[in-house]
């Protein structure tokens, strides 16, 4: 077999995925094992991979193909999510660019289009995932808006509602201007603005007199109801029961109280305007007072601001200025800086706005979804994100379920001719119950009209753990009874509330048990300046370009190598090439193993049967390591204790001490124990780099049609000697020793040299000299009592070790540098001793601080002996 020189993963990673979906090592069905469920959080349809995905399908493949190989059976059920605000946007742009408005079209036109979009973009970013080795069980594609799933919307809705938790009010809601959508509050993304505090006088009604507020949003006086003050003011208290007029309109409104007020907060009066502030509009409720909605949908101001009509709102900031200055009323302009809210969606400033709406009460729902977190029956990795958790499941507020869209579930309400409305499942179903409610057996069909609102996109994935096992349609099917709870879930933090909360909340209300069992929150991706990645930034490298240039273990490897749980991953391009470097490490070491020359008539060496006994105790070590990170998902510390073992520990030490001399060949045993070895490290490392594992694992040894790494078993926790790699430790310390010595005395490495060894209490491990005299070349090994003179010397432990160095270093050259080290440690000593004979140091640093100082003293008073007694055997 011609083993190419170096690996190249474009040839292997397509060959291998194939040869995998070929045989359904993805696909699982219900069976006598332990199931180990998870689902993908679902991206949007419109999506492309990002490096965020990339992160968070890593970790989610090694934790899959991990559970496979313990025997389990794995389910990794991928899907995505229709995400109403992002597709229709997308669409009613491309409708846009051909001319069309989407409000010339009929509800149904504008699916066709969007169905149309979603059928040519809808696969895009799961394909992709294909590329960096999902092993996702591709049969089970899901799909937000797909049949399965939109039945068990609409079902949960009408459920909700028959149990008087779903209800229709006018509430403030946060409203998209660009979207013409009601927002939740989880929806929102608060940013820091530099802006400006305006201080606006209102004249008092029939006085000479004014007051004087102060607001961020001058344009909003146009829907002012009141002006209110602190009743313990003393500064206002004649102005009670006193009115004011509204600033270009003459308008006027009275001088109201209420404790709300923040006394020290500009002027200590408030404008109140509560068709456009949250704050205002609890007052308005408080104090009867009237709502002036003065913008229309899109954010331009209506006729009932009066002014301005028809203009942006943001236009009308800057023109109400000059006209408030001009008519007396602008006292001054201050720069503030306050917290804006945009929507996440579209990333406009969105607008408080008063506007019927569909809620879901929340306070009952929540109690298992928080107490079952809390007690951790489902567990955060990492627990901090609990307090985050309480907190927000502790001052939750009704959830807004209604979207003003066509793209997504359309809110199963019917309404009659006299505006009232009955809730089912189907058209058919809300004929027979609105004919029941009304006593008119005549209605028909026609004489209902649908809500013309959607379902919140969230709505839908809440249910996601349950619908994609048909759990909701179907509650006791095999599947859902099999697979729910899923095992583990992995997301970002920042939907901690938009997804991982609801589907808690969803998983009780119709499981009565949870939805998964743990939940990994990885970090952002970030640049090496901490920014986030993103491709307005233009810091944001493609993945699939990534792929084909460092490969996809390459990648896989570099996403995880500074990525701990709820960090942030501070990516680098040299990331990937560290990964890809590692592969090159694996191949080579490969090439080295089959290239060996293989000899049935050979002993094994001692030497070689101290290494297989050392490293398979190793291999016992390492296997508890990693069962122990892995179950608390210290997933890329798992991912460095097999880069460290493979790299150092087999490469570096196994390989080394058993590989056969030049051009000689390796006894059999060894080498068949060797590859064993390797075989159990490639499936150590399958679950973190699948594709070079494959390739190297069917060719190190002969494999049957069918076989593959993917469905072999990991290694099992073995018991180790930790003795033994105690000792081996010791040994290592002295073979670097040596190592040291050659480099330092500039000496070949083929040149044989000479040891001995000055035995103490501990360092010093007889029954591996054989292993010691292959790996530092010796041609002498003696055990003696006293001190060599004029050898190259070390210490481990309380062992000295001394190579003689007669014939190998310039005994002139030698003295001038232990003389040059022994004037630098006479002068390190020095500046130490200056430390400890200062009293106030003494008397003032910390007890820790003294003790490292004499500890420094200590060591360079020995040092200075041996240098000096050194120098002295050379003159």
């Amino acid at each position: 077999m011609e083993i190419p020189s170096k690996y190249n993963p474009s040839a292997v990673e397509d060959k291998w995925y194939k040869y995998w979906m070929d045989n359904q090592y993805f696909h699982s069905t219900p069976d006598e094992r332990e199931p180990y469920t998870i689902v993908i959080p679902p991206p949007n349809v419109t999506g492309v991979l990002h490096m965020g995905h990339m992160l968070n399908n890593t970790i989610q493949d090694i934790l899959v193909r991990r559970a496979r190989m313990t025997g389990k059976n794995a389910c990794w059920v991928p899907g995505t999510d229709h995400a109403s605000i992002a597709t229709e946007a997308k669409v009613v742009n491309k409708l846009r660019a051909e001319g069309i408005d989407k409000y010339d079209l009929s509800r149904d036109e504008f699916l066709k289009h969007a169905w149309e979009w979603t059928d040519k973009h809808g696969g895009i970013i799961l394909e992709q995932l294909k590329k960096l080795g999902a092993s996702c069980d591709w049969d089970r594609t899901a799909f937000t808006m797909d049949e399965a799933r939109s039945e068990s919307v609409i079902k949960v809705f009408v459920d909700l509602f028959n149990k008087g938790l779903v209800y229709r009010g006018v509430r403030m809601v946060n409203w998209d201007p660009a979207a013409k959508t009601a927002l939740s509050d989880e929806e929102v993304i608060y940013k820091e603005m530099q802006g400006k505090l305006y201080y606006l006088n209102y004249k008092i009604e029939g006085e000479d007199g004014f007051v004087t507020i102060a607001t961020t949003r001058p344009e909003t006086i146009l829907g002012d109801t009141a002006v209110c003050v602190n009743p313990a003011d003393e500064r206002f208290s004649h102005l009670k029961g006193k009115r004011v007029l509204v600033p270009l309109l003459n308008r006027s409104i009275p001088i109201i109280q209420d404790e709300y007020v923040d006394m020290e907060f500009g002027t200590g009066c408030l404008k109140i305007t509560p068709a456009h502030d949250i704050n205002d509009y609890e007052i308005g409720l408080k104090h009867n007072l009237p709502s002036i909605d003065i913008f229309n949908d899109d954010g331009t101001l209506s006729e009932k601001a009066e002014m301005f009509i028809g203009q942006d709102r943001f236009d009308v900031r800057n023109i109400i200025i000059p006209e408030l200055e001009k008519a007396g009323n602008l006292a001054k302009v201050e720069d503030y800086t306050n917290k804006v809210g945009f929507s996440e969606r579209t990333d406009v400033i969105i607008e408080p706005k008063l506007s019927a709406q569909w809620f879901l009460k929340m306070d009952e729902l929540v109690k298992p979804a928080l107490e079952n977190v809390m007690n951790d029956n489902i567990q955060f990795h990492p627990a901090k994100f609990k307090n985050i958790y309480k907190h927000w499941m502790g001052n939750i507020k009704d959830w807004c379920i209604s979207r003003q869209l066509w793209w997504g579930h359309q809110i199963p309400v019917y309404y009659l001719p006299d505006g009232t409305f009955v809730c089912a499942e189907t058209a058919e179903e809300a004929l027979k119950l609105a004919r029941e409610k009304s006593g008119n057996a005549s209605l028909t069909a026609a004489d209902l009209k649908q809500d013309e609102d959607a379902l919140d996109t969230w709505f839908s994935s809440w249910l996601w753990p349950i619908s994609v096992f048909d759990g909701i349609r179907d509650p006791e099917n095999e599947e859902v009874n099999y697979y729910y709870p899923t095992s583990d879930l992995v997301t970002a933090p920042d939907i901690i509330f938009f997804w991982v909360a609801r589907m808690i909340i969803a998983g009780y209300e119709y499981r009565n048990e949870l939805p998964y069992k743990n939940v990994y929150f990885t970090g952002m991706v970030r640049d090496a300046q901490r920014r986030k990645m993103s491709k307005s930034l233009g810091n944001s490298p493609d993945p699939l370009d990534l792929i084909a240039k460092y490969g996809a273990d390459g990648v896989r490897v570099g996403m995880l190598l500074c990525s701990p749980a709820g960090g942030d991953l501070l990516f680098d391009e040299s990331l990937p090439q560290q990964g890809s470097g590692f592969a090159t490490k694996i191949w080579n070491a490969f090439r080295l193993v089959k290239n060996w020359e293989v000899s049935a008539n050979i002993e094994q060496p001692e030497h070689s049967k101290l290494a297989i006994e050392w490293f398979n105790n190793k291999l016992g070590e390492v296997v508890a390591t990693l069962n122990n990170q892995f179950d608390q998902f210290r997933i890329s510390e798992a991912l460095m204790t097999v880069y460290t073992t493979v790299r150092d520990e087999f490469s570096g030490w196994l390989l080394e001490m058993v590989k056969p001399a030049y051009q000689q060949p390796i006894d059999a045993k060894t080498y068949n124990e060797v590859v064993e070895l390797f075989d159990q490290m490639l499936r150590l490392m399958h679950p973190f780099m699948p594709f070079i594992t494959e390739e190297i694992w069917q060719m190190l040894t002969e494999r049957k049609d069918g076989e593959s790494i993917m469905i072999s078993q990991l290694p099992k926790a073995e018991k180790y000697d930790e003795a033994l790699l105690a000792a081996f430790e010791n040994v290592k310390e002295a073979i670097s020793g040596i190592r040291k010595i050659r480099t330092d005395k500039n000496i070949p490495n083929k040149d044989t040299l000479e040891l001995k060894v000055q035995a103490g209490d501990k360092g010093f491990e007889p029954q591996f000299n054989s292993v010691i005299l292959k790996m530092a070349n010796l041609s002498s090994f003696e055990m003696i009592t006293e001190e060599v003179q004029g050898a190259a010397s070390f210490r481990v432990k309380s062992t000295n070790f001394y190579v003689p160095m007669e014939g190998f270093i310039d005994a002139e050259e030698e003295l001038k540098k232990l003389e040059e080290e022994l004037k630098y440690t006479q002068g390190f000593l020095t500046s130490v001793m200056k430390k400890l004979s200062n009293e106030r140091f003494v008397s003032g640093a910390p007890e820790a601080v003294v003790a490292k100082e004499k500890a420094k003293q200590a060591d360079a008073e020995a040092k200075i002996k041996v240098l000096e007694e050194r120098i002295a055997s050379m003159k």
